[in-house]
């Protein structure tokens, strides 16, 4: 009996110490989020992450409408910064990593020439994320006006919701796609090389993807919320994020 009670109290405890965390991020950080969650979690070993991913301007629209999210991971400083003048937010936006930018496709090309394939006549369909909602597709449309190549191509774009969903078309449908490098560290990416199916863009071609995060009102009672805010900013998280092709 004894035992029955200490059992119950012990389960009790536990729950009581345990948390949740709420995380909207953007899409290119699908493959790095639950790799952070892990290390998180080796510290914090009864809080649970939830993650929701979209796009950036998806995702900031949400939380303006009232989702109780605890963090926002953006691909960019905008709307993490409309969140902090709307007052939403319990700290400044902050960059905490670099995104690059890189043209893919699953299909052996020569990317020696460099965006000059995209005019190749058999390329027939470019997806690019919606430049109006996610950073990564407005920093493509930046890459094909000052190419020189938006008036060339334009009629071959395909536009997706998100990164995720680029991802997706240049997997099936899509010639080539431009895609944030970091998912080409997924299992699934990987098999694909460098100058066969992909290449790095010029980052002289865009502006900086200064990728940044803030803690959400929501979050103001939760500690394990800020202290994940923390973390990503920890020598460790640093250190992963370089790994899955981050600056």
């Amino acid at each position: 009996m004894i035992q029955k009670t200490l059992l119950i109290l012990f389960i009790l405890f536990s729950q009581a110490m345990s948390s949740t965390i709420n995380i909207a991020g953007s899409s290119n950080i699908n493959t790095v989020i639950n790799i952070l969650i892990i290390k998180f979690n080796s510290t914090h070993v009864n809080t649970k992450v939830n993650v929701t991913i979209s796009s950036s301007g998806k995702l900031a629209s949400q939380i303006i409408n009232g989702a109780p999210y605890d963090i926002f991971l953006s691909a960019n400083t905008y709307y993490p910064n409309i969140l902090f003048k709307k007052n939403l937010t319990l700290t400044k936006p902050k960059v905490y990593a670099q995104g690059s930018l890189v043209y893919f496709s699953t299909k052996k090309r020569n990317f020696n020439n460099g965006l000059n394939i995209l005019e190749n006549k058999k390329i027939n369909t470019i997806a690019i994320a919606n430049p109006k909602t996610a950073p990564y597709g407005q920093a493509t449309l930046e890459v094909l006006k000052n190419s020189g190549l938006y008036d060339k191509i334009y009629k071959k774009l395909v536009y997706a919701q998100s990164i995720s969903q680029t991802v997706s078309y240049a997997l099936n449908v899509a010639n080539i796609a431009f895609i944030s490098k970091s998912i080409l560290y997924s299992k699934q990416m990987q098999k694909f090389k460098k100058f066969e199916n992909w290449n790095d863009v010029d980052k002289k071609l865009y502006n900086p993807i200064n990728q940044a995060v803030v803690l959400l009102t929501h979050a103001k009672h939760n500690q394990d919320a800020k202290e994940f805010y923390d973390f990503i900013f920890s020598n460790d998280a640093k250190q992963i994020l370089k790994e899955y092709g981050y600056n």
